[in-house]
């Protein structure tokens, strides 16, 4: 999986890590990924409901050690 632009939102409070993200997002072309690395407890929740309200995919998710790892596909 090629990951076009990572996003590093360590350490930031919500919204920052979807702002953060958007931001990325409106620089890619559709169907390009990020990868965006967030530590905020309610950053799963707060992705996955972002993810459905807009027309990006959801690829994957995972965590380890506490930093949360996305791939967001831009839709």
């Amino acid at each position: 999986m090629k990951i076009d632009i990572q996003v590093d939102a360590k350490g930031l409070a919500c919204p920052m890590p979807i702002v953060k993200a958007k931001r990325a997002l409106d620089g890619l072309r559709e169907g390009q990924l990020m990868e965006l690395l967030a530590t905020d407890k309610g950053a799963l929740n707060d992705f996955r409901a972002w993810v459905k309200s807009s027309k990006n995919e959801w690829i994957s998710h995972d965590e380890k050690d506490g930093v949360h790892r996305f791939v967001i596909k831009k839709g």
